[in-house]
């Protein structure tokens, strides 16, 4: 758990006001948590699948015997992993 001291506006404000009431929680705090978990995967996923995990190291793996001198530039290990 995290304590955050911050700065909202009014707009936000009511918008925290409301998700509190509409699902009957506790505090502002918890309707934050609430946005969150609703709307966050859209922005950052929760966990890394284990799936995703061995995809990238297989392909580190392939790279690795096709080139096994070469070093690999952060753009280069971006491209291969699908990062933009």
């Amino acid at each position: 758990m995290v304590n955050l001291n911050v700065n909202i506006d009014d707009y936000t404000n009511q918008v925290l006001a409301v998700i509190k009431a509409k699902n009957n929680l506790n505090d502002k705090g918890k309707a934050l948590d609430w946005f969150a978990k609703e709307y966050g995967e859209e922005y950052a996923e929760k966990e890394i699948k284990e799936e995703i995990i061995k995809d990238m190291m297989k392909s580190y793996k392939e790279y690795k015997r096709k080139h096994p001198n070469r070093r690999m530039t952060m753009k280069e290990l971006d491209n291969l992993c699908g990062v933009e």
